[in-house]
């Protein structure tokens, strides 16, 4: 058998971890995983149960590099580590623990979307195709030798959930086809072109703001990689209040007033529609009002034309 150490969060995390305890071959010594944070919408499966339901040790560490947290993981004498949407940084003392090496599941096709928050990224830069890779891990973050990768179409309707199910889906077939390889080290590797890397960080919720200056599609994809469960895309409104938009669409051929100033938002034929940059228009669908500061999850939402036709004229500026 070959013992493992696994790192692991979110739903995908999960099924890996699920999979491994389905397989004969694998020795789980523990799961190293994350407290669900109470600020977070945790809306994804999390893998402490499935641990703590098969009687496998679970962890929390706050910082891999602490003498206490390496000593416990060397008393574990795993003959590999794995890694699955885990979000602490793993330090070379500990990569080099394991003598079959660290490998970890990343949510794109790597060398491009290195870094955190892949799926909302490639969202919001409008992208047709990312993917799952599944990689040896090296100091610098996804940067190691690929094992095995799998592309996945985004589709224009896309929202990061819709996405992140696809990627779910592709990740854990990915995982499950490279297990018995992994487990006996007998899995190819071929350098990545780091050439070809881009790198991207993690995302806050004051990255949502709309700049309502750029064109519908851009302001589209950001409403899609944010809105629930993410905390949303949003305009803030004089009087301390805040706008979310949930959902939108961009309006093919400028809309029915190219001519507006973006970020007027108004209502044409019972419907509600924002000028976006360029002369391009945004049909508006789903939105929230707020307090400013206020987190919202988009159960008070409301048709834009109904909100809408609660202001004076049925039109107000966003900006």
């Amino acid at each position: 058998m070959t013992s493992v150490l696994f790192m692991g969060y979110h739903s995908l995390g999960t099924a890996c971890l699920r999979a491994l305890l389905e397989c004969p071959q694998a020795d789980v010594k523990a799961l190293l995983t994350h407290h669900d944070n109470p600020a977070e919408n945790v809306w994804f499966e999390t893998p402490r149960h499935v641990a703590e339901a098969a009687g496998i040790p679970v962890h929390y560490p706050e910082d891999l590099s602490t003498d206490r947290a390496v000593r416990m993981m060397k008393s574990m004498a795993p003959d590999i580590i794995i890694s699955v949407y885990y979000r602490l940084m793993v330090p070379e003392e500990v990569l080099r623990i394991p003598p079959m090496e660290a490998v970890n599941l990343h949510g794109s096709l790597l060398p491009g979307y290195r870094g955190r928050a892949p799926v909302n990224w490639v969202l919001v830069n409008g992208e047709s195709q990312t993917g799952m890779t599944l990689h040896y891990m090296v100091k610098a973050p996804d940067a190691g030798d690929i094992i095995d990768q799998v592309a996945v179409p985004v589709s224009i309707y896309d929202s990061a959930r819709s996405l992140f199910d696809k990627m779910n889906a592709a990740g854990s077939d990915l995982f499950r086809c490279n297990l018995a390889g992994l487990l006996a080290g007998t899995n190819d590797r071929k350098p990545q072109d780091h050439s070809l890397a881009t790198y991207f960080g993690g995302r806050r919720p004051e990255d949502g703001r709309i700049d309502w200056s750029d064109s519908a599609n851009a302001v589209y994809n950001l409403v899609r990689a944010v809105t629930r469960p993410y905390p949303g895309a949003f305009s803030l409104l004089p009087g301390s209040l805040k706008l979310t938009v949930w959902w939108a669409f961009p309006v093919r051929g400028g809309g029915p007033r190219p001519d507006a100033e973006p970020g007027t938002a108004f209502l044409h034929k019972g419907e509600a529609f924002a000028a976006c940059g360029g002369g391009s228009c945004l049909r508006l669908i789903d939105v929230e009002e707020s307090g400013a500061g206020e987190n919202v999850t988009g159960a008070n939402a409301l048709p834009a034309r109904d909100w809408l036709e609660l202001q004076q004229d049925g039109e107000i500026n966003l900006l």
